[in-house]
């Protein structure tokens, strides 16, 4: 049992580095999310590496100029730029292709509006070991979603030790410290209709400035680790609608051992944040006590979190109500 332990913690560790150290993305795993077909079936396109959410939209380059050419990039070819290509002589496009494909690193060439390429440039693209790829989608449009997508699977990512759950739509990241009760406050809450995300190790990805997105480890996807009882498989014993894959972090609950000597917020008037890969979260400090629902308090937190960022503060209210009265009796 203990050796079994062990390995768990040491996949639970290993996915760890590797989400931190992920750098890149399969041009195979791209070919799959977005449909894609290849007219390259040849190259190896899981060696084949994406390294920036950047893309290119390849035009100037086919009348010759290079400068500035972003070659690592995912490369967009459109109506037009087929269109332009299409008048050239063979010779040219021969030279053309050539200096288009001679550095290597590139991913990938894609072709929108199923678009096909002429012989010459699928040939060139197999001797520098370039997959080309085509899409029945408008070129606009396809750009848009595959930036959407490289954002989110590029992103800065870190691990943290906590627990994720969708509560009334607002991502709430439990944190604290080893036994306090992270995921039995998240097993509540899920009896009580809500969403598990992630236990034990939660997943962090910076998908823009003000937005961070958590997901699982493979390894452990939809299970809650409880003490006395062991592993709890949620999606098993819940249903499908007590789970989910990923959810944005809105708040943050950091759940600490009561401290008669020190003072808490008890009004809220002034909020506190954590910060995470550069990007601030509202984090609330929550003592245990016994006799203290834990789940409840989430609850209130993620409703309470949700009307302050529609407008109405019950602080702030309360605070004008004094004021007024104090202004009357003056």
């Amino acid at each position: 049992m203990i050796k079994f332990i062990i390995n768990v913690r040491y996949f639970i560790w290993k996915e760890r580095v590797n989400m931190a150290t992920n750098s890149s993305v399969s041009v195979k795993k791209l070919i799959e999310k977005m449909n894609l077909k290849t007219l390259t079936p040849e190259l190896d396109v899981e060696a084949l590496k994406i390294k920036q959410p950047d893309i290119n939209r390849t035009a100037l380059q086919l009348a010759g100029y290079y400068e500035h050419f972003e070659t690592s990039r995912v490369q967009i070819i459109g109506f037009v730029e087929h269109s332009y290509t299409e008048k050239l002589s063979d010779d040219v496009k021969r030279e053309r292709f050539e200096e288009l494909l001679k550095n290597e690193d590139t991913p990938c060439y894609i072709f929108c509006r199923d678009l096909i390429p002429s012989d010459i440039f699928v040939e060139t693209a197999k001797k520098h070991n370039c997959a080309v790829l085509v899409t029945s989608k408008a070129t606009s449009s396809f750009m848009a979603e595959i930036i959407r997508w490289l954002n989110v699977q590029l992103a800065p990512c870190i691990s943290v030790h906590g627990v994720l759950v969708d509560v009334f739509g607002e991502g709430i990241l439990i944190t604290g410290e080893s036994g306090i009760g992270k995921s039995e406050a998240a097993l509540e809450l899920v009896k009580r209709g809500h969403r598990l995300v992630s236990d034990d190790v939660v997943t962090i990805r910076k998908v823009s400035d003000d937005t961070l997105v958590g997901s699982a480890p493979d390894v452990t996807k939809h299970l809650i680790e409880l003490r006395g009882i062991g592993i709890v498989d949620v999606k098993a014993l819940y249903g499908v609608s007590c789970v989910r894959d990923t959810q944005s972090i809105d708040l943050v609950i950091r759940l600490e051992e009561w401290d008669k000597d020190r003072e808490y917020d008890r009004l809220g008037l002034e909020e506190e944040y954590t910060e995470y890969l550069g990007n601030k979260v509202v984090c609330h400090n929550i003592p245990i006590r016994p006799g203290r629902n834990l789940a409840i308090i989430c609850e209130s937190a993620a409703v309470n979190h949700r009307q302050k960022k529609m407008g109405y503060n019950a602080a702030q209210e309360l605070y004008s109500r004094v004021q007024s009265q104090l202004s009357k009796k003056e």
